[in-house]
């Protein structure tokens, strides 16, 4: 799913469908893994794995679905793989953008429990063209309100930390569609099926 180009609007409103990004072109190499990075898995693995992925991207959320869970108990359970996610917007901002700051609230141990239930609630937000309703049941899951859950999407300090990361993951490392995997700086764009990551990690584990 391709990246859209306009910036995030500071003044967020979910109800009202505010919410809007822009990423600007970037250069060539992604940006070192920081504290503020998303992380599951051994940090002195062999191999690290980047994902560039939108909480909005319907192929994101079918690698999740589909892939993901293999991928995880395979390569990230046992120390093999450092995961990475890196959050990029696709169509509807709205969603990809209320998606990633929830995830965020909900804290760094509920992050990838909080995104995979937004990938779950995709369906729904598409079938229905209601993006509160979906997403406020998963704030429910993580132990948020329905105060807590609107201050968090709403908040002009986290729409402007969201803006930050999503223009650094695009100019440093100028991915143009989701999902795009980058293991051990080798990049992969679109759903990678197990037995193609099995080929790249094995690849990048021979370097």
């Amino acid at each position: 799913m391709r990246i859209i180009s306009r910036r995030l609007a500071l003044a967020a409103s979910l109800s009202a469908g505010l919410l809007s990004i822009g990423l600007p072109a970037g250069a060539q190499t992604g940006p070192a893994v920081t504290a503020d990075d998303m992380t599951l898995g051994n940090a002195r693995a062999p191999v690290t794995v980047v994902e560039y992925g939108s909480a909005a991207c319907t192929h994101c959320a079918a690698w999740a679905r589909d892939v993901y869970p293999a991928f995880k108990a395979k390569y990230i359970d046992t120390g093999k793989v450092r995961y990475v996610f890196r959050e990029a917007i696709t169509s509807p901002p709205q969603l990809a953008a209320a998606g990633f700051m929830l995830a965020r609230c909900a804290g760094k141990d509920k992050y990838f429990s909080t995104l995979e239930q937004v990938f779950l609630a995709q369906e729904e937000v598409f079938r229905t063209g209601d993006i509160k309703a979906p997403l406020l049941a998963v704030a429910a899951k993580a132990g948020m309100t329905e105060p807590q859950f609107m201050a968090c999407v709403t908040d002009e300090k986290g729409v402007e930390a969201l803006n930050a990361r999503v223009g650094k993951w695009e100019t440093t490392a100028n991915f143009k569609v989701t999902p795009t995997f980058d293991i051990n700086g080798t990049r992969y764009e679109g759903g990678q099926s197990l037995a193609q990551l099995d080929a790249a990690i094995a690849a990048a584990t021979k370097k």
